[in-house]
């Protein structure tokens, strides 16, 4: 029996629609309309390295034996999925349509399962010990997650890293860390199966013969996604600088130590929470796999671009850590860079959105 899977976000999104249509299941993805006609039309188109072979291998969804649509969020009908999966930014949920079908996917009691770095707050409601409304504050807009039960949401660490080549259509994803998708398991044993059956169906796959990196692992621990915060503190949100942006892989390895000091105080932080050791990953692992990280991450990116709202995880960690009476000065600072960098974009779209008589009048 193929599994109907529905999934916020058709960018990182269809990497692991991809996977599951490689798999025998079906995909919808959920997406803005020029998307949604170029990917009815044509399908998605994803490059990944694979051992062994020279260059990048394309799969094109029309060659999978399980079926790709995309819709806008008005369109989509709830009957006869069996998971929902959130690969969109977390400050897109607030969006019109996007956010009265995800209280609709709450209202249903549809299992979710999340690919964003920032984990959703029903989610972390399952972390024993940790205050959700002083984190609230941490969202765009923590209101859109109200009607979502954390019973039915897991979090899966997205740490396959891939990106939409500039020059190419919206259909095409290149993926340049192929690892794999780490998920918890549901609070249920019957939505655990659905993940299980589709972890196992991913992992039988061969393409023209070849076995296929970008794997879905599910874990019993609640814990797992969390090892991602490390790297994200380390690496991602370090890509900000006072005098621009950066590579992750010069975040990372200009000052190694200061690096391995920043990652091993959000180990320690996790720590706190409960998880084992196992549960994280070694800084050596991620500093290697940094090394081919050579461009700045999504949240500097989108902050260099102007965005007005990006995905807080620096934020989040902060908070958790004072919960745990935990601090750590550099976090702080990255804080600050980011706080100020979004409130002069945000001044910025204001500026531009006043009628120039107005904006004369008001500089």
């Amino acid at each position: 029996m193929a599994y109907n899977v529905l999934i916020f976000g058709a960018s990182y999104g269809s990497l692991l629609a991809t996977k599951l249509l490689a798999a025998g299941h079906n995909a919808k993805l959920v997406c803005v309309a020029a998307e949604a006609e170029l990917i009815n039309k044509e399908g998605t188109r994803v490059r990944l390295p694979v051992k062994g072979r020279d260059g990048l291998v394309e799969i094109e969804s029309r060659k999978l034996p399980g079926k790709l649509s995309a819709d806008v969020p008005a369109n989509i009908k709830l009957a006869g999925y069996d998971l929902v999966v959130l690969a969109m930014q977390e400050p897109q949920y607030r969006s019109a349509g996007v956010r009265e079908l995800l209280d609709a996917v709450g209202k249903a009691k549809l299992p979710c399962m999340s690919i964003m770095n920032m984990p959703p707050l029903p989610y972390l409601a399952r972390i024993p010990g940790v205050s959700l409304e002083p984190l609230r504050g941490c969202y765009t807009d923590a209101s859109v997650w109200a009607n979502c039960d954390p019973k039915f949401m897991t979090l899966c660490s997205p740490d396959p890293q891939a990106f939409r080549p500039p020059e190419e259509k919206l259909n095409v994803l290149q993926v340049r860390l192929p690892t794999n998708f780490k998920s918890a398991r549901f609070a249920s044993d019957e939505h655990t199966a659905i993940l299980r059956r589709l972890e196992k169906d991913i992992e039988a796959v061969r393409y023209e013969g070849v076995e296929l990196p970008v794997k879905l692992k599910v874990h019993e621990s609640v814990f797992v996604p969390l090892a991602k915060w490390a790297m994200l503190i380390a690496g991602n949100y370090r890509c900000v600088t006072k005098d621009g942006i950066r590579s992750i892989k010069d975040a990372v390895h200009s000052d190694i130590e200061a690096s391995r000091a920043m990652y091993g105080w959000v180990v320690q932080l996790c720590v706190t929470l409960g998880p084992e050791e196992k549960d994280l990953v070694p800084f050596e692992q991620y500093a290697a796999a940094a090394q081919s990280l050579g461009t700045p991450s999504s949240a500097a990116r989108a902050l260099a671009a102007g965005a007005p709202y990006i995905e807080r995880v620096d934020r989040l960690v902060q908070a958790i850590a004072a919960q745990k009476g935990m601090r750590s000065p550099v976090l702080d600072e990255v804080v600050r860079l980011v706080d100020a960098r979004l409130e002069a974009n945000r001044r910025s779209a204001d500026a531009a959105a006043k009628p120039p008589e107005l904006a004369k009048r008001t500089a």
